[in-house]
């Protein structure tokens, strides 16, 4: 039982004196736990900081034990974003919810794309409405995506403004004046490429974070993970 594949570092947890059990996002298998011997050491541990994009090796005797990573960095992003509190914020929430959402060992392609994309985003500068949108994509990837196409209640695609609680379906903003307080805000920059808004990043929070919240974590008695609620908090305050 053996592999090798290239996977994003989401944490790194020490076990015994001098190793780590390592959660890694890859890109061909999933969401993959494995033990570091030696990872806890001054020399390594700079490795395994989330984000870190690595070469892992993989191997166990059988298919279902934890296995044996050996790991080589292919691109560092943790100690880039060091001065940055609100992007070390967003990694880690990132980090956080790909590990507590997605099951182990299960392919999930699109959401380490989704997530590459987003490490791309915090070195690169506008990062915000990147963040919500690997949220959004990670709905989708567990089966629970948003329809932001047209209005539920018209079929039309003009003016919307609005999402329903109910059924994750975009609303108009004459069809949902009447039940604006019953209603999701909508974010303009989820429906095109701009600048998003003043409050628009916290409605887009706001939006995904109940879905995460009622379709991923409620149905086993979990809430987000702290991580994403300081990030939330975080970027109110700001």
């Amino acid at each position: 039982m053996d592999w090798t594949d290239r996977g994003i570092v989401l944490s790194a947890r020490k076990h015994g004196e001098t190793s780590l059990i390592v959660q890694l996002l890859t890109e061909r298998h999933g969401r993959h736990a494995g033990l570091v011997r030696g990872g806890a050491s001054s020399r390594a541990r700079g490795l395994y900081q989330p984000g870190n994009l690595l070469a892992a090796h993989w191997r166990a005797r059988l298919s279902e034990h934890l296995g044996n990573y050996t790991c080589e960095m292919i691109a560092g992003t943790a100690a880039t974003l060091l001065d940055n509190g609100g992007k070390l914020a967003a990694l880690s929430s990132a980090a956080a919810l790909a590990e507590a959402a997605l099951p182990e060992r299960e392919p999930h392609a699109d959401v380490y794309e989704s997530l590459s994309a987003l490490i791309a985003a915090l070195q690169a500068g506008a990062w915000a409405p990147a963040y919500v949108r690997f949220e959004l994509g990670l709905l989708a990837s567990l089966g629970f995506g948003l329809d932001l196409a047209r209005c539920a209640a018209t079929g039309t695609n003009d003016n919307l403004a609005f999402v329903s609680p109910k059924s994750g379906r975009a609303v108009s903003l004459s069809a949902g004046e009447a039940w604006r307080d019953k209603l999701l805000a909508l974010p303009r920059f989820l429906l095109a490429e701009a600048e998003p808004a003043p409050g628009e990043i916290e409605q887009g929070l706001a939006l995904t974070g109940y879905f995460l919240q009622r379709h991923v974590f409620a149905p086993h008695g979990k809430g987000l993970p702290a991580a994403r609620v300081r990030l939330g908090e975080r970027l109110a305050k700001a």
